[in-house]
């Protein structure tokens, strides 16, 4: 009968750590983590809480649909607005039909999420480390303390790029849709025999939003020329790994996605650009896409590209720098000329 991967001693679990490293060419502090990230998902989509939470952003990406070679740490999840402010909604439209009722949507959605981890998410995890008996240090963080920071024993250490948390990131103001429920399993259950490893069946955001979620964030960096945190250029990566996949096609030819997703960012997440300019979201659907970023700004993004591939992220494929925005020229080409054939 197979063991469990928390029942293993330390010195078995870093035997097989290295093992499995060795048979997949990914570090082994990585596998580690990306068992954690797991075990964390597996918790959440146990419940019943995990009905009105979509997995989304690049962890699903990698974990779900299989298209990027990079290791995603932290976990993406949005909390149905339908489910936190029913009362601001009107018609249970998500959408606010003004700035005064984003405002009023967004306060609230600041002042419940909060209490709503707190009450609801904190505890799932408090009872599955006493089930498991598990030793994992748990805080809630961020500035609107919209984020659960795991803190895990570790038997393996990299870099210090990405250290040994799971980084829970919550977010209420969309409905997380379109998702439907997929399966995730750990990277090391196909390597090692003999072990069970946590497995979890969470609801996720279809691909294709995601890639427009990206583009559209790579977008405002290209307007504002400034990154906001570590790993920012994961976004470009994953574009480029989205584009090589069937959803890439299926996402520029779907219109009407492109345009709620702007709908979305206008209201929600209304962004200025280094002119102090308001950056107009429909028009970078529709024609007028920018991903690739000039100056300093180009400059920026390859540092952080490179601290990512110094840690092993990207372990099985490496493009280089030049690599990646080369292939994002030919995305944004491409988005150009399907827009040019829609209209």
């Amino acid at each position: 009968m197979a063991e469990s991967w928390f029942d293993l001693n330390q010195k078995d679990q870093a035997e097989a750590l290295e093992v499995a490293a060795g048979r997949s060419g990914r570090a082994a502090h990585l596998l580690e983590k990306d068992i954690w990230v797991v075990w964390a998902l597996s918790v959440i989509y146990g419940s019943t809480v995990g009905r009105t939470l979509t997995f989304k952003g690049g962890t699903s990406l990698s974990k779900v649909y299989q298209i990027i070679d990079r290791f995603s740490e932290d976990v993406d999840l949005t909390y149905d607005i339908r489910a936190l402010v029913p009362d601001l909604l009107r018609q249970d439209d998500p959408i606010p039909t003004s700035s005064s009722q984003e405002k009023r949507i967004s306060s609230a959605v600041r002042d419940r999420l909060p209490g709503w981890i707190a009450k609801t998410v904190q505890p799932l995890f408090q009872e599955a480390m006493l089930a498991n008996g598990l030793q994992v240090e748990m805080r809630i963080a961020g500035q609107g303390h919209d984020k659960l920071i795991l803190s895990y024993p570790p038997v393996k250490t990299g870099t210090g790029y990405a250290a040994p948390t799971i980084q829970l990131e919550f977010g209420a103001r969309a409905t997380g849709e379109p998702h439907q429920i997929r399966t995730v399993a750990c990277d090391m259950a196909a390597l090692i025999e003999g072990v069970d490893f946590p497995q979890a069946a969470p609801l996720a955001m279809a691909a294709e939003r995601t890639f427009w979620e990206k583009a559209t964030a790579a977008h405002v960096y290209c307007m504002q020329g400034r990154l906001r945190g570590e790993r920012y250029s994961r976004h470009w990566y994953d574009l480029v790994a989205l584009a090589k996949s069937p959803y890439f096609e299926n996402a520029i030819s779907d219109h009407a996605l492109a345009t709620q997703v702007a709908q979305h960012k206008s209201m929600f997440f209304a962004e200025k650009d280094n002119a102090g300019k308001w950056i107009d979201y429909h028009r970078a659907v529709t024609g007028s896409l920018q991903i690739i970023p000039e100056g300093a700004s180009l400059t920026a993004l390859e540092r952080d590209y490179s601290a990512m591939l110094e840690d092993g992220l990207l372990s099985l494929h490496q493009p280089s720098f030049a690599e990646l925005i080369e292939a994002c020229l030919v995305i944004q080409d491409r988005v150009h000329q399907k827009r040019e054939i829609l209209r």
